[in-house]
């Protein structure tokens, strides 16, 4: 389509809008591939566990656990690079400039290689903290060590992917990105038996597995990506280092990150209260949360789908394709959070049943399964606002609604938990879940109203 420009109010200078169509096509062409990749993922948790569980030895299984869950707060503290860079890919795409778009690529990978650079010669200190956390036994601490020091070394590649899968989802190229989601993943699980099964290098195995993955995923990933640049459009070093483009960046990613933190908060609180009543309750929720979580994989596709749509309409100043994005996310959302939530209480109970054989966590986590197949629904409207927040980059409003939704869930946790037990946590987390997608839904006009306002 033609671009077309819109009157200017009071003598404003007129801002260009470029018009482009969003279907039900465009938003399954992101969602499908992405949830793939997303549903896959898991398999390598599962993958090492069983290369370690096959050498028989319960310590080296422990530090492999350990050492995990270093891992997990370790880079979910920086997956920003990936949702920051998201948004405002689209958005330099939606503008059609292109070295915009190459130079919000370079600074990604510029923060990436920093961070992780940095995070290696921190290892020790991350080491140290994560078993101060968890305080396992000195054995099972060794096997911790062992593992982060040989998996650290992924640490910059590991973030480079997270640069290079947001710029492609921000570009709507939602096939290459499962394409190379499978190729970090197949090399990661491939090595991990050869290096810790076949060759016997056992938990350090396991741990350079996963470096070679994440190291070839990276190198590949960023050759096709750069290979794929408009010559006409390379950026100047200039453009590449300019500070508002830093800035802006960093306050993005920022804004995620404490939003990141505030969601563990929630979840940590929730495990806590759940310890309180006995190891039973404990392991139950626990089960059922995995539910949720696993659920969570199919709603996180159409949530990307939404952040590059919504993104690309911010970029291009073209209201129509911004609620059209925000219409079908919030459709399919519906359609998908209430088929998982059906999946969870026809079958509940032969998916409790595969995941413990302990009768009485079965027979408590079966008693508080519709509480966790109401966690689709209630939280759906969360993932897609995150995902329209963060394509539009609003990430301080997201930040600061997700503070208030935490806050809520404390009260609500402290004043329900005694009086309802296990179902008044239940009822705190469902409150959490919705208040996050209500409290963004509520703000979304004026939100529109300011990005779609005529220059001036």
């Amino acid at each position: 389509m033609t671009p077309t420009i819109g009157p200017p109010p009071g003598g404003a200078l007129p801002r260009i809008s470029r018009p482009f169509e969003v279907t039900h096509r465009e938003v399954w062409r992101i969602t499908l591939p992405m949830t793939f990749a997303f549903v896959t993922t898991p398999l390598l948790g599962v993958t090492d566990a069983g290369v370690i569980g096959q050498l028989g030895d319960p310590v080296a299984l422990g530090g492999l656990a350990v050492g995990s869950v270093i891992f997990d707060v370790a880079f979910s503290s920086f997956n920003f690079l990936r949702s920051g860079t998201t948004g405002l890919t689209a958005q330099a795409a939606g503008e059609e400039n292109g070295r915009e778009v190459q130079a919000v690529f370079w600074r990604a990978l510029m923060i990436a290689l920093t961070v992780g650079i940095a995070m290696i010669l921190a290892e020790p200190v991350i080491t140290a903290l994560g078993l101060l956390a968890v305080a396992p036994g000195p054995a099972v601490a060794v096997a911790t060590g062992t593992y982060v020091f040989v998996r650290m070394f992924s640490a910059p590649f590991a973030l480079v992917n997270y640069a290079v899968l947001g710029h492609v989802l921000g570009r709507g190229q939602g096939g290459l990105g499962l394409a190379l989601q499978l190729l970090i993943n197949g090399v990661n699980i491939a090595l991990s038996i050869t290096f810790g099964l076949v060759l016997g290098w056992g938990i350090a195995g396991v741990a350079l597995g996963t470096v070679a993955g994440e190291t070839v995923g990276a190198l590949v990933g960023a050759a096709v990506v750069i290979r794929r640049f408009d010559p006409a459009d390379r950026p100047s070093r200039v453009r590449i280092l300019d500070r508002a483009g830093f800035l802006r960046m960093l306050g993005v990613n920022r804004d995620i990150m404490i939003r990141s933190f505030s969601l563990l908060a929630a979840f940590t609180l929730f495990t806590r209260f759940g310890a309180g009543f006995g190891a039973v309750v404990l392991a139950a929720n626990g089960i059922l949360m995995n539910l949720f979580l696993v659920g969570g994989y199919f709603l996180d596709g159409v949530a990307t789908a939404a952040e590059q749509l919504v993104g690309r309409s911010v970029g291009a100043h073209w209201l129509p394709a911004f609620d059209r994005a925000v219409k079908l996310a919030i459709l399919w959302s519906a359609v998908l959070a209430a088929a998982i939530s059906l999946v969870f209480l026809l079958a509940g109970d032969a998916l409790i049943a595969l995941l413990t054989v302990d009768p009485g966590v079965r027979d408590t986590a079966e008693a508080f399964l519709p509480w966790a197949a109401l966690t689709p629904l209630a939280g759906m409207l969360a993932f897609v606002m995150d995902g329209v927040y963060i394509g539009a980059t609003w990430s301080r409003t997201m930040r600061d609604m997700m503070l208030v939704s935490l806050a809520l869930f404390v009260l609500a946790a402290f004043t329900l938990t005694p009086l309802f037990g296990n179902h008044g946590l239940w009822l705190a987390m469902e409150l959490f879940l919705s208040m996050r997608g209500v409290s963004l839904l509520l703000s979304l006009p004026r939100r529109r109203r300011a990005a779609f306002a005529p220059a001036g």
